[in-house]
């Protein structure tokens, strides 16, 4: 089996766009496929998102052109000695045009095999309980509706994205608590590496007293100094965003040292799955737990979802809400049942079928190596 064609979109519906801190306007989704095609006919797709405040992205979709003339005429199963040739050994390239690639031949070996990703990486489960991921809402009043909004569709998790402001952000969180007592239901916050290292401490402790189940992101992942002096001074596990840190040395020192209560990455963030299983084998070997962002476009969530079925060591499925924007040229999506729990894909690689139709109409800009 050969690939002959590869073909990259970088897709970018006006749909509604949300905002996860005070600062930061309101983001233009991208969402950029990856499509390899093969001499026998069986096709591979992955896909990356992208973030970004002032229009759609179109480097990722660019740093992939330069992949393309090495994956031309390669054996798409041969994954391990494709995923160094990949690599150039000059400037590093970016993960994400790394990780759809990688996606997409995993995708490519799940067809051939008939099987779901994350059966082929070891099929430890075949569902998880899912939390509610928010966007940043109006006020507080806003939060308890939606909570309620949430608990109606069988959740029994819930992240916030605030204000990344440790005052409101606190408010918030004792009016959560105060409105919805008990253990039932479980709180997370993401502060999304708003605050200083004085600020964290602060939030962090009250977190820990109105039972919070972690506090995410309250640092720049960098600051893995800032992380270990939080984590020694709290009870509440501290775990951080999983988007900076995108080299296992330097992924694994962190835990060597106890960084966080917890790790946290995304498949699409360190290259893919073939590296991705490395990761989780890290986690795995340190005694500790790997909560796996699903967060965005369906193809990306679902990536995501299958590699934390793979393993044991990730709690939570991390769904993006509302739903609408984030299913976007999608024929399946994956939501969370009234169980509170999301379900493995049971059809082959990552298992989600695309509306190529709908991804066409929104393309900004386009790739094909037939061309």
């Amino acid at each position: 089996m050969k690939i002959e064609r590869v073909e990259v979109r970088a897709v970018g519906p006006e749909i509604e766009r949300y905002t996860w801190s005070h600062d930061l306007p309101e983001q233009y989704m991208t969402n950029t496929i990856v499509r390899l095609y093969t001499d026998e006919g069986v096709e591979g797709v992955g896909a990356v998102a992208n973030y970004t405040s002032y229009d759609f992205d179109r480097y990722t979709a660019e740093s992939i052109r330069h992949l393309i003339p090495i994956l031309l005429g390669k054996d798409p199963l041969k994954r391990e000695s494709l995923w160094p040739s990949l690599w150039s050994r000059v400037f590093p390239q970016t993960p994400g045009a790394l990780a759809a690639v990688d996606i997409a031949l995993w995708d490519l070996l799940g067809k051939v095999a008939n099987l779901p990703i994350y059966q082929l990486l070891g099929g430890a489960r075949d569902r998880i309980q899912s939390y509610a991921s928010t966007p940043m809402l109006e006020d507080v009043p806003a939060y308890l509706r939606y909570v309620e909004e949430m608990l109606e569709q069988g959740f029994r998790a819930i992240k916030f994205h605030a204000w990344c402001l440790p005052d409101k952000d606190l408010e918030l969180a004792r009016a959560v608590r105060q409105h919805f007592p008990g253990k039932e239901i479980a709180f997370m916050h993401d502060a999304e590496n708003n605050y200083d290292r004085r600020a964290a401490l602060r939030v962090a402790e009250e977190l820990q007293d109105l039972d919070f189940t972690w506090f995410e992101a309250p640092l720049l992942d960098f600051d893995i100094e800032g992380y270990r002096e939080l984590t020694e001074k709290v009870h509440i596990p501290v775990i951080p965003s999983g988007n900076w840190i995108q080299d296992l040395p330097a992924f694994s020192e962190a835990l060597r040292t106890k960084a966080w209560g917890a790790a946290r990455t995304d498949v699409t963030v360190c290259g893919g799955f073939t590296p991705g299983r490395k990761w989780m084998a890290v986690v795995d070997a340190a005694g500790m737990g790997c909560e796996v962002m699903a967060w965005g476009y369906t193809l990306i969530a679902a990536a995501n979802l299958h590699l934390m079925l793979a393993f044991n060591n990730c709690t939570y499925y991390e769904q993006a809400v509302p739903y609408t924007s984030y299913e976007y040229g999608m024929k399946d999506v994956i939501r969370t049942q009234p169980d509170g729990y999301v379900y493995a894909p049971s059809k082959a690689g990552l298992g989600v079928e695309i509306d190529w139709d709908a991804m066409e109409a929104a393309t900004i800009h386009h790739i094909d190596s037939a061309d």
